[in-house]
């Protein structure tokens, strides 16, 4: 494991004999230092570990995101390499050697590849070149912790980057060690102009899977947005059509059922806005009005009840929305002749 100073900014340079594809050079003095391994033909299958902490900018670049990819080898491999301002702007040939190629399709012990390290080291010139180097079987790649290099793009935030992974097409599908795709990772984090690169010019066959995909929590990208209350990808999201009724898969909570949780009234809002279903139920039957008198939110029961909430519906405990009001004049002011009871039971709506 490499230590702190790894967290420090450092450029990947390269220097060589040889140079191809805009003045990249050799890539031989990367494996100098120890064997080569394994040229790369696929994904990683190297067993990951249990769920990391959030990154710190005090902490290695990676290590926010789980990768483990710096190691004092890989750093003092990347130390190796230089590349002049000058031979930046030449051109040459886009073909590699053997041995270049084996360079570039080298993974580290992490399953990092190449550009994984570029991206971590947010060197723009060299990941740039690697992604117009590398076929989209190479760009698809995940690491031990099955990160691709566009989850570390998103988590980065290098916009750049995440354009023209999604641009060579690289997939949008690909889940990491919980289960989330690099949308999911956008949504969770705010990363407004990831979310909409991968977005922009996507057909809707190929968006469709992504926005049904749950991770291992169950939650999709819109679950994800909802509860880090980020607005703007939420709009995103159901523009490019985001099933807005989509059931998380632990408890069976709507996007709504998260915002009412939550008492945030501008999710509340934006999706009954666009038409989110007012009397979506839970596996144990409540809806988000059951939610929102439970929690004790005036403001949010009688949005709902405005948008044309049922007040009657019963969850698998036999309650109403009612039952839950527990006294609350504000909320049982939503409910007409709620004094009106038979046996305990409330005779609102009962036919006779």
């Amino acid at each position: 494991m490499a230590s702190d100073d790894c967290c420090k900014d450092e450029s990947l340079e390269f220097a060589g004999e040889n140079r191809t594809d805009s003045g990249i050079d050799s890539y031989r003095s990367i494996l100098k230092s120890e064997e080569p391994r394994e040229p790369i033909s696929g994904s990683s299958s190297t067993d990951i570990s249990g769920p990391r902490e959030k990154f710190s900018v005090d902490e290695r670049l990676d290590s926010d995101y789980c990768s483990t990819s710096i190691t004092a080898e890989s750093q003092t491999e990347l130390e190796s390499c230089s590349l002049s301002s000058a031979q930046k702007e030449q051109t040459h040939s886009t073909e590699l050697s053997e041995q270049e190629e084996i360079s570039l399709t080298t993974i580290t012990e992490e399953g990092d590849t190449f550009l994984h390290l570029a991206i971590i080291h947010e060197d723009d010139f060299i990941t740039q070149s690697l992604i117009k180097l590398f076929p989209k079987e190479i760009l698809d790649i995940q690491n031990n912790l099955y990160q691709s290099p566009l989850h570390l793009a998103t988590y980065l935030n290098l916009t750049d980057v995440v354009k023209s992974l999604v641009e060579k097409g690289a997939s949008l599908e690909l889940q990491d060690q919980d289960g989330n795709t690099a949308l999911h990772v956008a949504c969770q984090h705010g990363q407004n102009e990831c979310a909409s690169e991968m977005t922009r010019n996507v057909s809707h066959s190929k968006l469709a899977p992504v926005l049904e995909t749950q991770n291992w929590r169950g939650l999709a990208c819109l679950h994800l947005a909802v509860l880090n209350r980020q607005h703007q990808i939420m709009k995103l999201l159901v523009k490019k059509g985001a099933d807005l009724n989509i059931q998380e898969g632990t408890s069976g909570k709507t996007a709504l059922h998260l915002a009412v949780e939550l008492h945030d009234i501008t999710s509340v809002k934006l999706l009954l806005s666009r038409g989110a279903k007012v009397d979506a139920t839970m596996f144990n039957g409540c809806t988000p009005l059951h939610l929102a008198v439970g929690r004790q939110d005036a403001t949010i029961a009688n949005l709902l009840c405005q948008s044309g909430a049922d007040t009657m519906l019963r969850n698998m405990e036999d309650e109403t929305a009612l039952d839950l009001a527990d006294g609350n004049d504000d909320i049982l002011a939503l409910f007409p002749f709620d004094d009106i009871q038979i046996s305990g039971r409330s005779v609102v709506g009962v036919k006779f």
